[in-house]
């Protein structure tokens, strides 16, 4: 037997778009023999549909949608994901189609309810688990989360399946793959049966899915891996023997990436899809001779081609000629669009008209911030003219800690760099340059700097970005303590200073916008933290 994995990328909403893309797919498996084609979690509607599916009109689009997917089902199975309705409640459903008949029906019983999901606001769980033949061989049926615990896997089992066939929806993190695969590799063992695992691709929102689509023999080996990141149709042959576990046979098992290779890759996708399914066609950020935007001119290049893409230099007093010829070279490199909008004037012009009001008090940052909303103002109003998404430059450590200008560097539709710590920035620019030659070496080489008054370094007003992008991991991932963190080696009253300042900012990273979670833990769907908050770390408590 012979079984096709439709590992596809799809759009949230869109039933009639996301209904072609899978007939397409079933014709496709067909004429490669496939006995049986599977589609993703959710796919009918695509995945999170969060909200959408209160829609009236979304339900009815859907209900439209099954009854074409059924029809084709025909001489080929079909396994699709789709929100189920049955006495008032919504269920989260793996159907398996075939001959225009519904054959089995699954309901998703392990609800995730944790990071970025909540699944639990919208399905309630199933309570059963059960197997149907289909061309002499009996398959079991499994959505996602259900197979990353025992249970559902071992009643699987029970009922006799010789296949666990799991259709998923899981976004994407740093060395998810690995985690995925350990643990389908303990319930092939568990219950002695191979796991065909079909995942999403693309990018929704903040959410990006990498693939890893794959099957697993009873051992636990994998038998067939697909390229991450890479929509296509993924055949495996299937040994079939009356009342036995199905063998796969072995098919092509596209390498892990390296871990580098593997952020920046869903960082192309992040951008590439939230521009593409957002409407978009093109693209502005400001390019300022630092690394940031450095990184995120060569992702945008490489997300959507040089000719969709433009950097604007918006140089001011304290704009140094490195930054001026560093800016311009790297744009050359790569091939962008490349413009020159110095700010002089609209920072003067808002200077004298607010001289009355500031009349005797100090220069401070108020100044410094003139300067960035001076550039937000400009690539807004070339993202209206022009109908360009704009595109922030802001990483990780600068949100987390407020080190960003609200309505200035903080303006845009998307934020590629928004899950990145500048550490990461670094080591993602030059694995960057190590493909080819994009961003100037002495970019990478400079002290940071975010040239907003004289000789000013970011080391002035943050710690070292070693010791702040690990602060801020055992802040984020493990939740760890002021005391706790401090017990690390880390100085107790930079801890402290850190932990406040994120605290702090939470007003201003609720007004920033989207950008890829790359991590397990990432500013968005998955932080929640009150922006009004009488918690002061290391004061209260440890």
């Amino acid at each position: 037997m012979k079984i096709a994995l439709a590992q596809i990328n799809l759009l949230v909403g869109d039933v009639p778009g996301n209904v072609a893309r899978m007939l397409a797919a079933i014709d496709q498996a067909r004429a490669g023999n496939a006995e049986l084609v599977a589609f993703p979690e959710l796919a009918l509607c695509g995945y999170p549909p969060e909200d959408l599916l209160f829609h009236a009109g979304l339900r009815e689009d859907m209900a439209a949608g099954l009854e074409r997917i059924k029809a084709a089902s025909g001489d080929i199975a079909v396994v699709i994901g789709y929100p189920h309705e049955q006495g008032g409640r919504w269920y989260n459903a793996a159907a398996l189609l075939h001959n225009g008949r519904l054959l089995l029906l699954h309901r998703k019983n392990a609800l995730p309810n944790y990071g970025v999901f909540d699944e639990r606001r919208y399905f309630s769980p199933g309570e059963q688990a059960g197997c149907a033949e289909v061309r002499g061989m009996r398959v079991g049926l499994a959505v996602c989360e259900d197979v990353w615990g025992a249970d559902v896997p071992k009643r699987l089992a029970a009922g006799g399946a010789q296949l666990i066939l799991a259709i998923n929806g899981s976004p994407y993190e740093l060395a998810k793959q690995m985690r995925r695969e350990t643990l389908l590799a303990e319930r092939a063992r568990e219950t002695g049966l191979p796991l065909a695992y079909v995942n999403l691709v693309g990018g929704q929102d903040e959410l990006v899915f990498d693939g890893g689509s794959c099957v697993m023999d009873a051992s636990g080996q994998v038998r067939m891996r697909a390229k991450a990141f890479e929509e296509g149709l993924y055949f495996c042959g299937l040994e079939v023997e009356a009342g036995a576990p199905v063998r796969p046979r072995a098919g092509i098992v596209a390498p892990l990436m390296p871990e580098e290779a593997e952020v920046y890759e869903a960082l192309v996708t992040g951008i590439r899809d939230y521009v593409r399914k957002s409407g978009f066609s093109q693209v502005v950020l400001g390019l300022s001779g630092g690394i940031d935007s450095a990184l995120t001119l060569a992702l945008a290049v490489d997300a959507l081609g040089p000719d969709r893409v433009l950097a604007v230099m918006m140089p001011y007093r304290y704009t140094s000629a490195m930054s001026l010829e560093d800016a311009k070279r790297q744009a050359k490199n790569l091939g962008s669009q490349y413009e020159v909008l110095p700010i002089t004037g609209m920072v003067e012009t808002m200077r004298e008209t607010l001289a009355g009001l500031f009349a005797g008090m100090p220069e401070d940052v108020t100044e410094e911030n003139m300067q960035s909303r001076c550039r937000g103002m400009l690539l807004m109003a070339i993202s209206n003219k022009h109908g360009r998404l704009v595109l922030a430059t802001g990483n990780k450590s600068e949100y987390a800690v407020g080190y960003a200008t609200l309505y200035g560097d903080m303006a845009g539709g998307f934020a590629p760099l928004k899950d990145c710590t500048k550490s990461r920035v670094y080591r993602l620019a030059r694995y960057r340059n190590a493909l080819s030659k994009a961003i100037p070496e002495r970019v990478l080489e400079r002290a940071p700097t975010a040239e907003l008054r004289p000789d000013q370094l970011d080391s002035d007003s943050l710690p070292p970005y070693e010791v702040l992008d690990e602060v801020l991991d055992a802040l984020m991932m493990e939740d760890l303590s002021v005391a706790r963190i401090a017990a690390r080696g880390f100085d107790a009253e930079v801890v402290r200073q850190v932990l406040d300042r994120v605290r702090s900012s939470e007003h201003k990273r609720r007004q920033a916008p989207p950008g890829v979670r790359v991590t397990e833990r990432a500013f968005g769907r998955d932080w929640r933290y009150p922006i009004v908050s009488g918690y002061r770390p290391g004061r209260n408590s440890n």
